[in-house]
C-alpha cells in the first residue's frame, strides 16, 4: 500500500504541482480512504518524501533497463543520456515535480538531503559510464568528474530555461539536446561520425 500511495502522490504532484494536491486527492487516486493514507504517512511531508523516493528509484530502474542489453560503452552512455533527456527535460510533468522538489529543498533540509543523495548517485552513474567509454578508447577525457558535472549543470539549466521557453524541451529538440550534452562530455564529434 505505501508504494501505491507514493506512486499516486508522484503522479498527482507531477500533474498539478505539490501545493495543489490534497491527501484526499491522493487517497482517491490510489483507490483508498484518507485514513489509509494517514495509516502509512503521518503528514503530507512524509508522503512528499515517499513520492521523491519513488521517483529516485524509478529513475535508476529506467536507466539500468536502458543499458542492460548494450555492451558498447559509448552507446551505453548515449542511450542513458537520451533516456535522461526524455525523462528530465521532455517530460513536462517530471519537470514540474523536480522543480517543486527544488523549491521545497530550499527550506527543508531532509528534502534537500534526499535530492543531493539522488543527484550524487546520478553523477556517479554517469562518471562510471564516461570512464568505461574512456577506458575502451572511444573517448579521450582528462577529467570525467568535471565533464559530468558540467553536463548535469547544463541539464538543470535547460530545465530552468524551459519554464520560460517550453519549446526548447520539445521532442523536436531531443536530438540537438543530446548532441550538445554529448559534446559537453567531449564525445559529440566521435558519436556523430559513428552514427
Amino acid at each position: 500500500m505505501p508504494v501505491r500511495l507514493a506512486q499516486s502522490a508522484f503522479a498527482l504532484f507531477s500533474k498539478r504541482g505539490i501545493a495543489n494536491v490534497s491527501l484526499d486527492q491522493v487517497a482517491s487516486h490510489a483507490g483508498v480512504t484518507k485514513g489509509s493514507v494517514y495509516w502509512h504517512f503521518k503528514s503530507k511531508d512524509e508522503l512528499i518524501k515517499a513520492a521523491c523516493a519513488h521517483y529516485y528509484q524509478d529513475f535508476h530502474r529506467r536507466m539500468n533497463a536502458e543499458i542492460a542489453p548494450v555492451r558498447d560503452p559509448l552507446k551505453r552512455l548515449e542511450r542513458v543520456l537520451r533516456r535522461s533527456v526524455r525523462i528530465c527535460l521532455l517530460d513536462t510533468e517530471n519537470r514540474v515535480f523536480t522543480m517543486d522538489i527544488w523549491s521545497l529543498s530550499l527550506h527543508d533540509a531532509e528534502v534537500r538531503r534526499g535530492w543531493r543523495q539522488f543527484y550524487d548517485s546520478v553523477r556517479e552513474f554517469y562518471i562510471g559510464l564516461v570512464r568505461a567509454a574512456t577506458l575502451s578508447g572511444q573517448m579521450e577525457i582528462d577529467n570525467p568528474e568535471r565533464a559530468v558535472n558540467l553536463m548535469l549543470e547544463a541539464v538543470e539549466g535547460i530545465k530552468l530555461r524551459a519554464m520560460f521557453e517550453p519549446q526548447i524541451c520539445s521532442p523536436a529538440e531531443e536530438n540537438e539536446i543530446v548532441k550538445s550534452l554529448m559534446e559537453i562530455l567531449g564525445c559529440g564529434k566521435r558519436t556523430a561520425k559513428a552514427a
